[in-house]
């Protein structure tokens, strides 16, 4: 999904209030009470760490007093602070380096998939993406591209949220620097139809030359007028074939790929067995009826990926799945 959807959101901290106790007051000293005395007796695994993150973390029940919990004691609703909540869960906020080590490739060849949802399933609000994600997950987002060789999107994404040229800011230039990468990721663009712009600035203003895949039966005439500003690589006969795609990829020294959408890209992805991580963050809200979901295309088997991470930010969930080995 674009940065389009990683729209700001303004910071709302929550302060007790002076005189009577306010009913939600004594829901957190019941929480506390239950963490102190072992609430994963009562809440196993991963599910006790999401609702006790903080048991055992050495924060002093003087937090709490006649004023209520402190705000140290309640993030932000909104919040660019990503704490880990499973597994190792810490009250500290994470910083950039532990964040990335977070978000580290478990391998040196892997598609990782990026995506947020609302609570009730939609992958856009109003029809865009823009009004899912928070500070946290922006937050996370940029840093995905920091960690990626290359920046895989479909065509009908890329055009819906506005893709510009793919160049970070000086930043997440130097995390890329660090890491021994080139300052920006390269564009792959997945297109059958071959419906681009050669004269948009996502292509002549790319600070690295952008590469599309596409099929065999896609019109020569587009592909030979896309080839001056980018390199076309044709992947299968009447359907981009995304195995074969992601070895060429692989082979011209791109491994490590991110995928930023759109949903009939990854249900393409999931169709052909690609998918070897998803990122999904959990916006806080209810869409309602009307948005489709993160995935589209025609019916595959399901694949089943292992939990191996929890951070939150505020009230989104920043969840990631591996393929299971």
């Amino acid at each position: 999904m674009s940065s389009a959807r990683r729209a700001s959101a303004s910071a709302a901290v929550i302060t007790g209030q002076s005189g009577d106790v306010p009913v939600w007051y004594h829901v957190v000293v019941l929480i506390r009470a239950l963490s102190r005395a072992g609430s994963s007796l009562m809440f196993p695994g991963f599910l006790g760490a999401v609702m006790f993150p903080y048991r055992g973390s050495g924060w002093p029940m003087e937090d709490i007093g006649r004023e209520g919990p402190t705000d140290r004691m309640l993030t932000n609703v909104n919040s660019s602070e990503v704490r880990r909540a499973w597994p190792d869960p810490r009250p500290s906020p994470l910083d950039d380096a532990g964040l990335l080590a977070a978000y580290a490739f478990p391998a040196s060849k892997a598609l990782r998939v990026n995506f947020a949802t609302s609570i009730d399933g939609a992958v856009t609000i109003a029809g865009y993406s823009a009004g899912l994600g928070g500070p946290g997950d922006k937050r996370v987002f940029d840093l995905l591209r920091t960690i990626c060789d290359a920046l895989m999107v479909g065509a009908g994404t890329l055009r819906h949220e506005g893709y510009g040229p793919m160049r970070l800011d000086e930043r997440h230039r130097d995390l890329r620097r660090q890491q021994g990468r080139q300052i920006d990721p390269t564009l792959v663009v997945v297109s059958h139809r071959l419906a681009l712009d050669s004269g948009h600035p996502m292509f002549t203003e790319a600070p690295v030359r952008p590469i599309i895949l596409t099929n065999g039966h896609s019109p020569s005439e587009r592909r030979k007028a896309l080839s001056a500003v980018a390199d076309v690589l044709v992947c299968g006969d009447a359907e981009v074939d995304l195995r074969a795609a992601v070895t060429a990829l692989a082979e011209r020294g791109y491994p490590q790929l991110l995928n930023e959408g759109g949903p009939h890209l990854l249900g393409a992805l999931t169709a052909a067995d690609l998918v070897d991580e998803m990122c999904l963050t959990v916006s806080p809200k209810l869409a309602g009826p009307g948005s489709g979901r993160i995935t589209a295309g025609p019916a595959s088997p399901t694949r089943r990926l292992t939990l191996t991470q929890i951070l939150t930010a505020g009230d989104e969930l920043l969840l990631r799945y591996a393929r299971r080995t």
